[in-house]
This record gives C-alpha cells, sequence and structure tokens, in this order.
C-alpha cells in the first residue's frame, strides 16, 4: 500500500521554506532547499505515523494482529 499525502510548501519568512502537511496534524518541515523541507517534513510524517500506532497497538494482545509481507 502506498500512501499519498499533500506537502504544502511555502517561503520562510527567515530565509528558506517550511512545509506542512494537511491531512498528517503536527507535520512540519523545514530546510534551506525546498527538497530539504520535503524531506524534512516526510521525517516528520513517517514519526508521527509510527508514534500513532504504537499509540493503537498499546495493551493490545501481542496476538491480536498479525503484519503480513507480501512480495512480488
Amino acid at each position: 500500500m502506498k500512501a499519498e499525502f499533500t506537502a504544502i510548501i511555502e517561503i520562510a519568512p527567515e530565509g528558506g521554506y517550511w512545509a506542512i502537511c494537511p491531512e498528517v496534524t503536527g507535520a512540519n518541515g523545514q530546510g534551506e532547499t525546498i527538497e530539504e523541507a520535503k524531506n524534512s517534513l516526510r521525517q516528520a510524517i513517517e514519526l508521527i505515523l509510527v508514534d500513532r500506532k504504537a499509540d493503537i497497538l498499546r495493551g493490545l494482545p501481542e496476538d491480536a494482529i498479525q503484519d503480513k509481507i507480501l512480495i512480488g
């Protein structure tokens, strides 16, 4: 499964760029270039989603959810 998110990137008043993702509350990034801002935002989104998954799974028995890896 591949997820796509919106990145809103603007010029920062102090220089460089800042980026936000409206679909993921709290996800923002910054950088000297647009590419750096996008990469920073991507990392923020990944960290938030990993943290949310941990919150969801907290307290569930270990065998309640099984991850499946499909190759091919």
